[in-house]
């Protein structure tokens, strides 16, 4: 029996609730029903208290926030991954103009400029010029709207680090989700006073697990990246989770069973996040699960 586990309250900042395998298409095929609405009674119920849905572009960050429209609890970001940076070329400023009317017409959603960023391992999708010149682009938005940056870092920290350094004026605040770098990252990322958000894919090797193990907590945040990035059996941290979720394969899976589609990440499963983080930290769970859930709501929700 946890301490405190009634009282345990969870912000997921990273959920790509608006991701076709929630309405059962996984790779165009469908193989269940839509099971969003069961996805979030689970979360819900394990003690998630708001969530973030991620806006990767535009037309992304629409659904978002539609989707955001449904419940109280959850809001959005807005902004183009550096993945999908091409759809800045054609017409910068219009599609900068779009991403502010976005904004400005649900300030009461809309917590975060991003996801912003820069990926060095997926730039056939993507060049690295095309990359850095509409990251830089999108932080005038950050200043514009006094919202902090839901950032993406790939294999590009001293890149990443150098643009923000160059745009202190522009900068109201962030984190770097996912986070999966070096030491020196970390703490270049850190001295920037930038907060540091932590998945599944952040805890993968034992090189990830004594990097994490170095945040300071007052700037920890965790999230799921949900349906990606679930902790797998084969991580090297999996040994510290504790609670355990029923799963299913998504051709057997029955919506209404009160199981998890097997290989497919939700929100609740957060808590497997907490419980990598408490272990390698020597932290208890119900104490660093607070801290990181002031973090949060420092970043943001306290404007």
């Amino acid at each position: 029996m946890r301490r405190m586990s009634l009282i345990r309250k969870y912000i997921d900042i990273g959920a790509n609730l608006t991701d076709d395998m929630y309405q059962g298409i996984y790779h165009g095929s469908k193989k269940h029903e839509p099971d969003l609405d069961k996805v979030l009674q689970r979360a819900w119920a394990g003690g998630m208290e708001r969530m973030i849905i991620t806006g990767g572009s535009l037309g992304d960050s629409k659904k978002a926030i539609d989707l955001s429209r449904t419940d109280s609890r959850l809001f959005s970001t807005v902004g183009c991954h550096p993945t999908r940076c091409n759809d800045f070329i054609a017409e910068p400023e219009n599609y900068l103009n779009d991403l502010k009317q976005l904004i400005i017409e649900n300030k009461d959603k809309v917590v975060a400029i991003g996801e912003c960023g820069l990926d060095y391992e997926r730039l056939h999708f993507c060049e690295k010029d095309v990359q850095l010149k509409y990251f830089e682009y999108q932080l005038q938005l950050s200043k514009d709207f006094n919202l902090p940056l839901f950032l993406h870092c790939r294999a590009a920290a001293d890149d990443l680090v150098h643009i923000l350094s160059k745009n202190k004026d522009k900068v109201i605040g962030g984190v770097v989700h996912s986070f999966d770098g070096s030491d020196n990252a970390l703490q270049k990322i850190l001295d920037l006073g930038l907060y540091i958000g932590i998945n599944g894919c952040s805890l993968r090797t034992r090189e990830n697990l004594e990097v994490a193990s170095k945040i300071p907590s007052n700037r920890l945040m965790i999230e799921t990246d949900c349906p990606w990035c679930e902790v797998k059996p084969t991580h090297p941290g999996y040994a510290h989770v504790t609670t355990k979720f029923q799963t299913v394969k998504k051709e057997k899976y029955n919506p209404s069973s009160g199981n998890q589609v097997k290989g497919r990440n939700e929100p609740v499963n957060i808590v497997h996040v907490l419980e990598i983080l408490a272990a390698i930290t020597n932290e208890d769970a119900d104490d660093l699960a607070m801290k990181i859930y002031e973090n949060t709501n420092t970043l943001f929700f306290s404007k």
